[in-house]
């Protein structure tokens, strides 16, 4: 076990995280100069367009006789559990530092977690080889506010492979050997992500903290109590690589076979041995989704697809929940939680294109709590279901940091100011940028919040949030009425004090989306039965007196009457066709 190394890789978005990992797996000869790609840990198709990494990606390197267990994890804050699950794995974590960016948001919030894991940190500031890269500035802004000496920051360029070695040698130097957690017989190891093949069943990836797993071993998931025998055990490089056991400390997957999805949870201790009554490993919390939409199928025989598709989706992706909803206005569907928008973008992506299928997605809302009549608090994710009458309905806040140079400090307080935010400190990493923290609600931040930040910043500005507690606020739902219907899958939560600027912001955005039809069609916002905005969008008109060429005015009247009683009757029975647009126009506030 002394020449095992385990650690991941944490950084901010863009950073360059997944390009360590391609230069740390050519230096290794893991991968063939032939088979290397950019990010070539970025398996998704999603992954490769967008230049980011969605998954935790795990790979076995070898250098110098030692062993090197490396997790590329992502540097969103929409799959911070990613990261969180990566951290319980490893001893240690390389943490990089564009040298033109500096110290962002995302980067002290995922320093603080590797701290709170209790890793060893080796931080790395990459992107040397560009003009605006400043590495003396950077090491002493990694020194002031990170706590590091200078002395211990690796200056490298992933793009060039400069100083890449430094980085290995490092890691065998600096992180500390795994230490087995002897108890006799028995085997333990910790599930911290886990797949689905079509062919073989639930592939667990593990860590082993203690005793060997074979391959042919009967092993027992402790929390779900399921069994089943380990048809294939083996590590990654980062394909299969088949192995005959998996060791204490070493890093590796075990194809169990099992068809349920639900069985092998991420967090769960597989064990092996005689013990009676077995001690599980700590696991994960349970991650608490902050966004939720509603998901339908445009075509309601899809509705079974999409529930095997969102099943499926579930085990790879831990932090996903949802649960059956039904919307009178699109029919059967689910109620879906997520970290937040991006996580929500990159789920309906994957579903469309991994399964085909034609979705219809709802406006985001976060999860409130009820306090009803009777004093009991109710979990509420869905606003349609709000009653007209509670006691009181709080909404979750969180804390907000904020990373950004100080010339667009005054845009940055105003933006959050005018959410609702509430400033609790504002310091200085250097004397060209500040960190500001604000408690703001999370309904506040959650939709178009980062673009706006990015606007009144250009683009320099990074933020991060966690969530504080639920607190109890002036909150009313505001619905939408289309022709006099109320759309459910349009309803949401607003502050009284926005409520009136929101709804006529919306009827405007609707009027402009939805196709006009050959009646009136009423667009309104409503609270209870207070209508506070309300646009009218105009019918076509057909000039049915344009074969009339002269004679007695009442011809024209008698047939404009004609016309006038087959609008009212077509208004009574018209349907509106309501656009996915429309969904997303609940998203923009202005």
């Amino acid at each position: 076990m002394k020449n095992i190394r385990n650690f991941c890789i944490i950084a901010h978005i863009d950073h360059g995280k997944s390009t360590l990992a391609d230069r740390l797996l050519e230096l290794t000869n893991t991968v063939e100069k032939r088979e290397m790609r950019a990010q070539h840990l970025d398996t998704m198709e999603l992954e490769q367009e967008r230049g980011i990494t969605i998954k935790l990606q795990p790979v076995k390197m070898e250098w110098q006789g030692v062993e090197l267990n490396l997790i590329d994890t992502p540097g969103h804050a929409d799959f911070a559990y990613e990261v969180s699950r990566s951290l319980k794995a490893v001893e240690g974590a390389l943490l990089v530092v564009d040298a033109t960016q500096g110290i962002e948001a995302q980067t002290l919030a995922n320093v603080y977690a590797a701290l709170e894991a209790d890793l060893t940190i080796i931080p790395v500031v990459n992107k040397i080889d560009l003009p605006a890269a400043d590495a003396e500035k950077i090491k002493t802004e990694i020194e002031n506010v990170l706590s590091i000496p200078r002395e211990e920051v690796i200056e490298i360029s992933a793009k060039d492979g400069t100083n890449c070695e430094k980085v290995l040698a490092a890691i065998i130097e600096r992180v500390p050997a795994p230490t087995n957690l002897d108890e006799g017989d028995e085997a333990k190891a910790l599930i911290f992500d886990s797949i689905f093949d079509a062919y073989r069943g639930v592939v667990i990836y593990v860590r082993n903290f203690s005793g060997e797993i074979r391959k042919g071993d009967r092993l027992k998931l402790l929390r779900a109590g399921a069994e089943f025998e380990a048809l294939e055990v083996g590590c990654l490089k980062p394909k299969y690589f088949p192995t005959e056991k998996i060791e204490a400390g070493e890093i590796g997957y075990i194809v169990t076979g099992l068809k349920s999805v639900r069985d092998a949870r991420v967090g769960e201790t597989v064990w092996r041995g005689k013990n009676t009554n077995p001690e599980p490993l700590p696991g994960y919390k349970k991650v608490s989704p902050f966004v939720f939409a509603g998901i339908f199928a445009n075509d309601a025989d899809d509705y079974p697809e999409l529930r095997d598709a969102l099943e499926k989706l579930s085990l790879n992706d831990a932090s996903l929940s949802y649960e059956p909803e039904r919307s009178t206005a699109l029919g059967f569907g689910f109620r879906v939680g997520f970290l937040g928008l991006l996580h929500l973008e990159i789920i309906q992506e994957r579903l469309e294109r991994e399964y085909n299928l034609d979705l219809i997605v709802t406006a985001p809302s976060v999860k409130y709590e009820l306090k009803n009549t009777s004093g009991a608090i109710i979990p509420l994710a869905n606003p349609s279901e709000l009653p007209e009458m509670f006691e009181e309905l709080r909404e979750p806040w969180v804390r907000l940091e904020i990373v950004t140079p100080k010339d667009f400090l005054g845009g940055i307080l105003e933006l959050a100011t005018a959410r609702r935010g509430q400033q609790k400190n504002l310091s200085f990493l250097d004397p060209t940028r500040a960190l500001v923290e604000y408690e703001i609600p999370l309904a506040s931040i959650v939709t178009d919040f980062y673009d706006k930040l990015k606007n009144v910043s250009s683009g320099y500005a990074s933020m991060s949030y966690e969530f504080l507690e639920f607190r109890a606020g002036e909150l009313s739902r505001l619905d939408v009425l289309v022709g006099g219907e109320k759309i459910d899958a349009l309803s949401f939560v607003v502050h009284k004090s926005e409520a009136r600027s929101v709804g006529l912001n919306l009827v405007k955005k609707l009027k402009e989306i939805i196709p006009r039809a050959n009646f009136v069609i009423p667009i309104q916002a409503a609270i209870g039965a207070t209508v506070i905005a309300r646009e009218t969008l105009s019918a076509y008109r057909k000039d049915v007196t344009e074969k009339l060429y002269g004679g007695d005015v009442t011809r024209k009247n008698k047939l404009l009457k004609k016309q006038k009683a087959g609008k009212k009757r077509m208004k009574q029975f018209g349907k509106v066709s309501i656009p996915q647009e429309a969904f997303l126009a609940v998203l923009k506030r202005d």
